[in-house]
Parts: structure tokens; sequence; C-alpha cells
């Protein structure tokens, strides 16, 4: 699933594509279910001729800011992708989503697993409210963080992936901002020291930061893989430190990671950095 790194390179992309500003002059719903609570034909009618006045991520949220105040919002899901083509293109037979535009481009949304969804709503705060802090801006803190965790009883990889505690953070950087800091993924939020706390703040923004230089993570050439607009891979893949490298050496110990299940999540660790018992501010080993 794309996450915060994926959605801002889209979001880029679309910005220096010179999408702000156009109209949209037409809109086909070929999968239904890919707009979230309008027929085909509402959806169609409410979009054609709303002029984009921003382009921003909110999350994973790809967000059309309209200059009559509505707004489109994108989720992407599994393994959604926007394409820039021309009227003349054949459509593809995962394109559910064709969005026609002044300049005589269109956008079509690729989705193979049919996740993905399409919001055309007067309010974005009714959805993009529901979301924690945005981890990357600077009124998330360290201070603000521990405020967050303290007397939180759950496990710390299922509450960083939980949208309403914290935006845009996944399973890719989830797994690699908990290897950073040397914190298991079990380990009880409330029962981080200090240490760690600041350990595991300055993970997620680290690792977070890389996967933005990098353009996103893309993990194979399959149909349901990350690509940008511009239809580059992400190159974050060889900047994976434990995610996907089950069986590989730690980079930092050398001992094998390990593939495990936590709260149903594929995660990824090093059991000599990332003791469950380690005492904070200790080096796990």
């Amino acid at each position: 699933m794309p996450e915060l790194p994926e959605v801002q390179t889209v979001v880029d992309d679309l910005k220096r594509d010179g999408f702000e500003g156009t109209v949209i002059t037409r809109a086909r719903v070929y999968w239904p279910k890919t707009v979230h609570g309008l027929s085909p034909e509402a959806f169609q009618r409410g979009i054609k001729g709303r002029r984009i006045a921003a382009i921003r991520r909110r999350g994973k949220f790809i967000v059309f800011d309209f200059n009559d105040a509505g707004h489109l919002l994108i989720h992407l899901r599994m393994s959604g992708r926007l394409l820039v083509k021309t009227p003349r293109s054949p459509r593809l037979k995962h394109e559910h989503v064709v969005l026609s535009f002044s300049d005589h481009r269109q956008l079509r949304f690729h989705d193979v697993r049919k996740f993905g969804r399409f919001y055309l709503v007067t309010d974005a705060a009714a959805i993009l409210g529901r979301l924690g802090p945005e981890p990357l801006e600077d009124s998330f803190c360290a201070a603000g963080f521990a405020a967050m965790l303290k007397n939180c009883g759950r496990m710390i990889k299922p509450l960083l992936l939980d949208q309403a505690f914290l935006a845009g953070l996944g399973n890719i950087y989830a797994d690699e901002a908990l290897w950073e800091a040397r914190i298991h993924p079990r380990k009880i939020a409330a029962e981080l020291g200090s240490a760690e706390i600041r350990a595991l703040y300055r993970a997620i923004r680290k690792v977070l930061r890389r996967g933005l230089r990098n353009m996103g993570t893309s993990l194979g050439s399959g149909q349901s893989n990350f690509f940008s607009i511009a239809g580059r891979n992400g190159r974050n893949r060889d900047a994976l430190m434990v995610f996907r490298r089950t069986g590989s050496a730690c980079p930092r110990c050398r001992m094998a990671i390990k593939r495990i299940i936590v709260g149903q999540r594929s995660t990824h660790i090093c059991e000599r950095c990332q003791r469950l018992n380690a005492i904070d501010g200790s080096t796990g080993v």
C-alpha cells in the first residue's frame, strides 16, 4: 500500500505536470465502487467543470482542492495508480475512473485490486479530520509524541499503523523506524522509556525523509507495485534495512532478519537489536 513517501511523490508529480489550475471537463466511472457515497452518474455530474486550485497530501490521501471550496480525495489503497494519458489511448482493463481535463489530457485511475476510493466532498475535514498528526510537520515534536504514547496500552507497531494516531505511516516505514530505534514491535507503547521515545521519534522522521528522497518504495514489477505518475519505480527498496529482507543479515549486528506477525500484519525484525525486554536506553544487544 502506498504510504506517505509514495503518496507525496504522486502529489509532487501532479503539481510538476501542471494539473493545478486545470478544469475537469468530463469524468467516466467504470467500476462504481471506486466512487464512495455517490452513484457514478452523480459523481460525473458533480465533478464536471471543477477547477483544481491546489493539490496536496494529507496522510495517505491525495487531495484536490477546487476553487469553489469542494474537494476530491483519492486513496490509492493497495494497488491504485494515477496515469496521465491522451484521450486516444485505449482504456486498459483496470482503469476504473477517467478524468478528462481542459488541456486535453486524461488522468486515469488504475487499480488491479479495486480497493482504491474517490471521495467527492464539500467538507474535506469530515474525512481528513479523523487523521492523526503529520509526522514530518514542525508541529509534530518529540514531547507531543511522548504525550500521545503516555498511558496507551496498545502494542507499538499496530499503534503506528493506526491513521487516527499518526497519519501516513504504513507497514514498510513502521518496520524500518522500529528497527532504526531498536524497539520490538510488540512492546506496549506506554512502557517505552524516554530514550526509546526520542529514538523512535527521530527514526520515524528519518525513514520517511529517506523514502521521500528516493521517491518512494517499489518492491517489484507487478501491476500492483508502486509507480509514480511519470512511470518511475521508487528507489527506496535498496535503502530498506529489514522490510522484506527475511533471512538476510541485519545491517547492524549481522543476525538473520526474521518475519513475524504482529497485530495480523507481516513484520520484519532483528531479534537481537529489537529485544522485547530491552531496557530503556540500552543497545538491545
